[in-house]
């Protein structure tokens, strides 16, 4: 009985349009590898996607069964595509219309590093790995044929917008950066083309800070001196991938001692942007007089002033999106049609092995020459004859004609008619 001539996928997860940082905190997965290595034991392929405002699980398989899987990993809330809706998911989150900030540029690498790291674990399917780059190239398309990306689209220039906002202007202002990963750099960059009095970049690697702070401009700290740094500064990003915060309570509380001068009532204000996944910066901070705490949910504001400038350009990258779901839909028929046509093969070898074989035994010789040509001659004769059928198989199945492709499959495998009057 040959496969079904679909791919079942399915899509779940949570996303900024529906958790806030806590939530997407909560439901994130710590151990990425161990994660896939589980969904591998269920399903055919499987990718997990995890950035600041998003985690999600692509599936080759069924909803029902993703659904399950998740509960099973304890996690709830969440919401679960399947069919064209998870096409279309996919070309709408690597366009950029579905981020947090309209048009960022981030997700197509986020994407790549996502299969990459299925194929690392053994689950990127040959159909995950033609979602994920079939969603890349409508991205680079979209961002080729629109404009969706000008202006400040990423949560790193997002966070020095919201910076700028809140102090009326950076000009002659002191700022850190604590992080130099590819966030840090996006921060960075945007911070260069204000007209700051310093720019400080800390890491726990020293030399990754240097590298950063040369780009820019900078100046390059040790990690050690976090806490001096931040005494100094007008306003912290910080978005390291620590697994824990890496700016503590008590200690911001000392600082804050330190930016109280003898005649002041009151500590110099401190803004503190934690951009980061999991948080760097403890929640209890916020307690603390003068210390002012901002996160990305706070940076919503900041997409709403983008989406309208940029509205007109989303229209068209929907526009675009719709021309490519059905090029998509067509793709992931043709490869399940594939992988069903590869059981006609394995039919139609296993028919011409034994005929071939039945020959040889009837013209008594044993010339391996004669077998040779035998061979050979009975390979043609199965691929020329397949030839036109499959065409018209694949053709079928890629147009949504199913039951035909079906039919045909039937015909040549058991004799079966391909239709069959009521009269």
């Amino acid at each position: 009985m040959p496969e079904p001539f679909t791919t079942p996928l399915a899509l779940a997860g949570i996303n900024h349009h529906i958790a806030d940082i806590a939530t997407l905190e909560a439901f994130r997965f710590p151990d990425e590898t161990a994660f896939l290595h589980e969904a591998r034991e269920r399903f055919r392929g499987a990718l997990l996607l995890q950035t600041c405002n998003r985690v999600e699980v692509l599936v080759q398989g069924d909803g029902r069964s993703l659904e399950g899987f998740l509960q099973e990993q304890g996690r709830g809330g969440f919401t679960v595509f399947e069919g064209e809706a998870v096409s279309r998911h996919l070309l709408e989150l690597a366009a950029g219309i579905d981020s947090l900030v309209v048009g960022e540029d981030q997700i197509l690498g986020q994407l790549k590093r996502a299969l990459a790291a299925a194929e690392e674990a053994g689950t990127a399917s040959s159909v995950i790995g033609l979602c994920i780059n079939k969603a890349v190239h409508v991205g680079v398309r979209v961002r080729r044929q629109t404009q969706i990306n000008r202006g400040a689209v990423s949560i790193g220039s997002a966070a020095v917008t919201l910076a700028e906002k809140l102090l009326g202007t950076l000009r002659d202002r002191h700022i850190l950066v604590v992080g130099s990963g590819e966030m840090g750099l996006l921060v960075a960059q945007a911070l260069a083309a204000k007209d700051l009095t310093a720019i400080y970049v800390a890491n726990r690697t020293y030399e990754r800070a240097v590298v950063l702070a040369d780009k820019i401009g900078g100046r390059a700290v040790s990690f050690k001196d976090l806490y001096r740094y931040i005494a100094l500064s007008d306003v912290v990003i910080s978005c390291t991938a620590a697994p824990h915060p890496v700016i503590r309570t008590e200690e911001i509380r000392e600082v804050m001692e330190e930016r109280l001068w003898p005649l002041d009532q009151h500590p110099r204000h401190l803004i503190l942007i934690d951009i980061a996944q999991p948080r760097d910066v403890e929640d209890g901070v916020r307690a603390i007089e003068g210390v002012h705490l901002f996160t990305i949910d706070d940076l919503r504001s900041i997409n709403d002033a983008a989406m309208g400038s940029r509205r007109s350009e989303a229209d068209r990258a929907r526009e675009i999106i719709d021309e490519e779901v059905d090029h998509f839909t067509r793709l992931l028929r043709r490869t399940a049609a594939d992988e069903t046509l590869a059981l006609l093969y394995t039919w139609a070898e296993s028919v011409r092995a034994r005929e071939r074989d039945r020959a040889l035994a009837r013209l008594g010789e044993k010339n391996g020459r004669t077998a040779e040509v035998i061979d050979d001659l009975t390979r043609a004769l199965t691929k020329k004859l397949l030839s036109d059928a499959t065409a018209a198989i694949r053709a079928s199945a890629e147009y949504g004609d199913i039951a035909t492709a079906e039919a045909l499959m039937r015909a040549i495998t058991r004799g079966e008619p391909c239709s069959q009057n009521d009269e």
